[in-house]
This record gives C-alpha cells, structure tokens and sequence, in this order.
C-alpha cells in the first residue's frame, strides 16, 4: 500500500459509487435522512482532490490528512466514522517503512475496531459495520490460516455482500432509522451498501493485479 495506491482506489470507487448513486440515495430515502450519498460522494472527492498535497508525503501523514478533510468535510456521521478509519490506519506500527498485505489487513482491522467504539454499533444492528467487522474478521482468518492473498481476498467480497444483504430483515438500533422500528425491515442499509461496494472494488482491483 502507498499514497499513490490510495488515490487510485478512491478515484475507482468514485466511479462505481456514481453509477450506484440512486440506488443508495433510494435506500436512504427509504430509512435514512436522503444525506448518506452525497457525503460519502463527497468524501471521495475530498480525498482525490488531496493527490497534489499528499502525494510525496510519507504514508502516515497521507492517512492523516485524508483523516482531517474527511472529518472536516463531511457532514452527519459519516464523516466521524470514516475519520476514525483513516486515524487509526494512520498509527499503524512503522508504515512508513512498507505496507504489505498482512500490515494492510492488521491496519484496516485496527480501524474498524476503533469504528465499532466510536460508533457504539457491531453487527447486527443494520449499519456499515454488519460489512466492516465481518470483512475485518475474514481477512484476518484468512492470513492466520496462510491462504493465498487472491483467495482471502475473494472471500472478503462474498463476506461483503452477506453483511449488506442481511441488513435487509434487521431492526435498525442506530441513526433515524431505529425510529422505525418493524418498519425498517425489508430495507438494505444504504451504509452497508456503498460500505460493501467500496471493499468489493479495492478487492477486485488489487486480485487483477
């Protein structure tokens, strides 16, 4: 992983998050406040349009200004939640001397750990986190039972999609959609969703090359 590595996933994901946007902004509609799409497309502008001034930075300070603007960028809780993935990313135990798989995966499990304290939420109360703690979890079993990087890898996309799919018949227990009640089944979380399209791309990017 680098600062250019970085960059290139957010203008991937950029595209596939804009060609899922009404999807996502229906989903929200549905159980949300209509917002979700719009900060996490603005997220995403936000950090490409740091390249200039992150890209010869060293990959800790790259994490923590992408940390900064996203926190500072974005409005609702989106913004403190995906701040907190990147801070915490950004403390990762020497970075700066190389990012391989296994640290990616040690780094990116931190962050998500420190997403679940932040945002009180774990899996099974239909948000992001019923795809970012299993996703988490496979990777990390993944390395511990020495599978192949392609492999684990695929795993993690089919565990993506089983976590926003089973948002689905959940009861929401966070954000406006718990004053829903009974009425928020049947509703894919629209932060699980654009969670598990984000992971499937960086994925499938990285088993290409």
């Amino acid at each position: 992983m680098s600062v250019n590595f970085l960059i290139q996933k957010a203008k991937e994901i950029q595209v596939v998050i804009d060609s899922n946007a009404s999807e996502i902004e229906k989903l929200d509609q549905e159980i949300g406040d209509g917002d979700h799409i719009f900060n996490v497309q603005r997220g995403i502008k936000l950090v490409i349009e740091l390249e200039p001034t992150i890209k010869d930075l060293p990959i800790s300070k790259a994490l923590n200004q992408i940390a900064m603007k996203v926190l500072s960028g974005i409005g609702g809780s989106s913004g403190a939640l995906f701040g907190t993935l990147f801070m915490t990313m950004a403390k990762g135990t020497n970075i700066d001397e190389g990012i391989d798989f296994k640290k990616a995966v040690e780094i990116f499990a931190q962050g998500v750990e420190a997403v679940k304290q932040r945002g009180k939420a774990d899996v099974g109360e239909k948000t992001m986190m019923d795809v970012l703690i299993p996703v988490a979890n496979c990777l990390k079993k993944g390395l511990e039972e020495n599978k192949d990087k392609r492999e684990i890898l695929s795993e993690a996309i089919d565990v993506a999609e089983s976590g926003m799919l089973s948002t689905k018949d959940l009861l929401a227990t966070k954000g406006r959609a718990s004053f829903l009640g009974e009425r928020a089944k049947g509703h894919i979380d629209p932060g699980a969703r654009s969670s598990q399209l984000m992971i499937k791309t960086v994925c499938e990017s990285v088993i290409q090359k």
